[in-house]
């Protein structure tokens, strides 16, 4: 993974394979995040607010006690919300996914509960002393946008756009291999991590060089039949055979791809 001088200042985020192919990421702006966190804060306070109420007899009979249970709720409801969504949605909460924003890894992987929970847990930092002060003045400094939580859990918010399946991914569903439910239930059964690299790489294969295109789809076809413990047909290519993986992941020819087959850039 490499972040070159140019790449940093056309807000991208650039990941190399160790295959040596590269994929580049649109950092998600201030000013975007600024408005997600804003629909986030909302349904946050809303949220406790319920809480509250429904607690707004046991309140009244200890005042003194009700502004410092209101004011944990708010930090449990306001954490609980963040990490649990961003852990369940893949780096996406309401107000992330409104405004098309996904948090991920450094390495371009999808994030899990820990790196949801690190980010989140850090939030009371990067709000100081008001207004996510902190947090903004850290993410317009570094190269990559991340607030201190963002450095902490090692993760980056970056533009989603949802691609189409090429016409070469639906072509290979007249195989007869994706009519092998053995074949087809194991690569259902595939990681998310998995799903990501073998459609990424299928939709980009386009913008890659032939050496790099060469190289990826034989790491790329070896790895898959590590996997999917099944040998690859002696009749189809390294390309062909992950682009019918690919196929076996996209539930229709020619539809929009689904939450598991979203791709970033």
């Amino acid at each position: 993974m490499t972040d070159t001088p140019d790449t940093l200042l056309d807000g991208t985020h650039t990941v190399l394979t160790p295959e040596y192919v590269e994929f580049r990421f649109t950092l998600a702006g201030i000013y975007s995040r600024f408005l997600a966190w804003l629909l986030d804060t909302l349904i946050v306070v809303v949220g406790t607010s319920v809480v509250l109420m429904g607690l707004a007899m046991t309140m009244g009979l200890f005042p003194g006690f009700a502004s410092a249970l209101g004011f944990v709720i708010y930090f449990l409801v306001d954490w609980g919300y963040g990490i649990a969504l961003e852990t369940a949605w893949s780096g996406q909460t309401v107000g992330k996914r409104v405004m098309g924003l996904r948090v991920i890894q450094r390495s371009g992987v999808r994030i899990g509960f820990y790196h949801a929970a690190l980010r989140n847990l850090a939030r009371p930092v990067d709000r100081l002393p008001f207004l996510y002060l902190v947090g903004g003045v850290t993410a317009l400094l570094s190269g990559s946008h991340q607030r201190l939580g963002d450095m902490l859990a090692g993760t980056i918010v970056v533009r989603e756009r949802r691609l189409k399946a090429p016409s070469a991914i639906g072509a290979a569903a007249g195989e007869g291999l994706l009519a092998d439910p053995l074949f087809v239930s194991r690569v259902k059964r595939l990681s998310a991590e998995a799903r990501e690299v073998v459609l990424s790489a299928a939709l980009r294969r386009e913008e890659l060089r032939m050496e790099a295109r060469l190289r990826l789809f034989s790491a790329l076809g070896t790895r898959l039949q590590e996997l999917l413990a099944m040998e690859k047909p002696a009749h189809l290519s390294d390309e062909k055979w992950t682009l019918l993986v690919a196929a076996a992941l996209i539930p229709a020819p020619g539809s929009r791809m689904g939450t598991g087959a979203r791709a970033v850039a």
